[in-house]
């Protein structure tokens, strides 16, 4: 039996290994790549117990989930044309619900089940999992969350069956991340008693709206409330856009997106409203009621209050887009790393002998990603259910740690799938091995639901407004122990917003927008990242401590290398800052190199722990590249 740490080093209390070759046999080129993945060590814990953590809710629902989406009809298909891509999104989806393998009433019974749904959805088509994400959070969390009885009955069985698809209709041309200025209007007719729906000018057209294009039969609209002559602020009233036989209705106006960088199977669309009128029961009013005499009555005094309530689905819809980040960085790591134990090439004696994966320049590539994505899976399950359980007190910190985790997941999307690919070499290159894939899904995450740089703003400002400083420890010689590095992190938060908050003091009200936006961009946006790392730390720690079995020391082990990759992409900084000194960021670097060194001969199972399925993961290299390679396989799935 394998174990982590057979030499112990006294000199930084670390067990080491020195290669590879201490642990794996000799391996040939001849050899079929599933039999070498035999002959890697196997793990002295349970890589059962490391899914389970990793899962964290809903196990048999994942089980059950992961088999059904290993089946034939799931496999991706490459050489089709755009109808035909968008059509297989819709099919894989309605598949889904069929199945029940999700459900609007999930907000009420089981939140936790929708995210779990969008991490593995993302795995298999995360063009699928967009319109999923779209039909049942943004539309059907918001008309399930803001609508009263009389929407429910009308609207709540059939997002669940998709016989009524919806869109989401917030952004518009000119009005992204400021929506509280869009121009779209509903305005009160006395005469008829109905509101009329009104696209003023082309910087008003509803933009990048999903399921607008082909599938949707409703959209919630965003729009000013207007009752004689008064703007009540932005309200949610539904709109239909499309009859049951999918005609597009009269008066409204829909435009195809067209091709996009990834995602295509994704039907976006432009819309538009030429008076359209829809009874005043289409609204949304939950919150504010709007009589037959046009007299609004809310819950909620101020227009920016009503704005934040109605479009909080956004929150959970920032938790879907990092969960389907996970999914997609799982399954991007399990193909590199099975491709990177089973390319053999160049070894000590001049033949091709040697997993790749044995290369330092490969270990440095990929281990770090492996451990940070067990790091973001951690961090993110806490955010998952402080979102699911939260009470009004909690509100704002909860708006905060949506805000980071989903740039955080999908910037670690983005940056772990280029990697992956170019490590993989030109056999990445090729559509079917995926990264491509998950390159698309990285790129929409990062924008939709708030760009990520934005939203790190916003948690900043956040932050900033109930900051009170992480209790710290003086910084000890050796700074490689977890609880150092983890006090290094909150050492960097309190210093960030600290200065920023000196900045604005000094800069007064008159100054601020100044500062704020064209002056302190960087402090600004490193202060957000560290309060989310810092997040995900904590959370990691937490977990780490409190297991009692055999994966206890590879937890470890890929908390401390997460944390020194931290600390080391992060140098620069403590060096200038004068926390820690050129000996220490040394320390930092070894302390880095021996557990990558330690973590390798483990990849492996690590990565199966995500228990994705061939058949879910379906790249070539993942598997039996050499026999796929035996026939003509024009780069699709449909021999192997």
């Amino acid at each position: 039996m394998f174990h982590l740490r057979p030499i112990f080093n006294q000199a930084n209390s670390r067990c080491l290994l020195s290669s590879m070759s201490a642990v794996l046999p000799s391996l040939s080129n001849k050899t079929p790549p599933p039999d070498i993945q035999k002959q890697y060590p196997k793990p002295d814990y349970s890589t059962e117990s490391l899914t389970e953590l990793l899962d964290h809710d809903n196990h048999d629902m994942r089980r059950r989930f992961r088999k059904f989406m290993s089946d034939p009809v799931m496999k991706p298909r490459y050489n089709i044309s755009l109808a035909e891509e968008r059509q297989l999104a819709l099919d894989r989806l309605q598949r889904i619900c069929d199945n029940g393998f999700i459900s609007v009433l999930d907000f009420r019974d089981n939140p936790l089940r929708i995210f779990a749904a969008h991490e593995l959805a993302a795995i298999i088509d995360p063009a699928m999992t967009t319109k999923m994400t779209v039909q049942f959070n943004l539309f059907g969390g918001t008309v399930f969350k803001l609508g009263t009885e009389k929407h429910h009955k009308q609207l709540l069985e059939g997002i669940d069956t998709l016989a009524d698809i919806g869109c989401f209709g917030l952004t518009e041309l000119g009005y992204g991340n400021n929506a509280v200025e869009m121009e779209t209007t509903a305005v009160f007719d006395p005469e008829t008693k109905e509101l009329i729906v009104h696209t003023p000018t082309p910087l008003a057209q509803k933009y990048w709206i999903t399921n607008g294009a082909l599938h949707a039969h409703h959209v919630v609209v965003f729009a000013h409330l207007i009752t004689h002559g008064v703007n009540h602020g932005i309200h949610a009233v539904l709109v239909p856009i499309r009859d049951k036989e999918l005609n597009v209705l009269p008066n409204v106006l829909v435009e195809e997106m067209g091709y996009k960088m990834g995602l295509n199977g994704v039907d976006n669309a432009k819309l538009t409203f030429d008076n359209v009128r829809v009874p005043i029961d289409n609204l949304l009013d939950k919150y504010s009621k709007l009589s037959e005499d046009g007299v609004l009555t809310s819950d909620i005094k101020s227009t920016r209050a009503r704005f934040l309530a109605v479009a909080d689905q956004l929150l959970a819809g920032r938790i879907c887009i990092a969960s389907m980040c996970i999914g997609g960085a799982k399954a991007s790591l399990a193909i590199a790393v099975k491709y990177s134990a089973t390319r053999l090439t160049v070894g000590s004696k001049g033949k091709s002998d040697a997993a790749i994966l044995s290369y330092q320049l490969q270990q440095h590539a990929l281990l770090p990603l492996l451990a940070r994505t067990f790091a973001l899976n951690i961090g993110l399950d806490r955010v998952k259910r402080k979102w699911a359980e939260q009470i009004p007190a909690d509100h704002l910190e909860v708006v905060a740690m949506c805000c980071a985790l989903k740039p955080i997941c999908s910037w670690h999307l983005e940056n772990l799938v280029s990697v992956c690919r170019e490590r993989c070499g030109g056999q990445g290159y090729l559509s079917c091995n995926r990264f491509g894939t998950f390159i698309g899904l990285a790129h929409a995450a990062m924008t939709a639901e708030g760009d990520n740089s934005v939203l790190i703003q916003k948690v900043a400002k956040e932050r900033l407004a109930m900051f009170k400083p992480q209790a710290t420890t003086s910084v000890s010689e050796n700074v490689t122990t977890t609880d150092q590095l983890i006090n290094l992190i909150k050492i960097r938060e309190n210093s960030l917003f600290s200065e920023l908050g000196k900045a604005l003091k000094a800069a007064g009200r008159e100054g601020l927008f100044e500062t704020w936006m064209l002056q302190e961009n960087e402090r600004i946006q490193s202060a957000g990242k560290t309060y989310g790392e810092r997040i995900v730390a904590d959370e990691f720690k937490s977990v780490v401590d409190g297991t009692e079995d055999s994966t206890k020391e590879v937890l470890q082990n890929l908390l401390d290398l997460h944390l020194l990759s931290y600390v080391k992409d992060n140098s620069a900084w403590f060096l200038t800052q004068g926390i820690i000194s050129p000996d220490q960021a040394k320390q930092v670097t070894a302390e880095f190199d021996e557990l990558c060194r330690v973590l390798t001969p483990q990849a492996l199972n690590l990565v199966e722990s995500f228990a994705i399925s061939d058949e879910m993961l379906s790249a070539p290299i993942a598997r039996d590249w050499v026999g796929f390679n035996e026939v003509d396989n024009k780069g699709e799935l449909d021999l192997f």
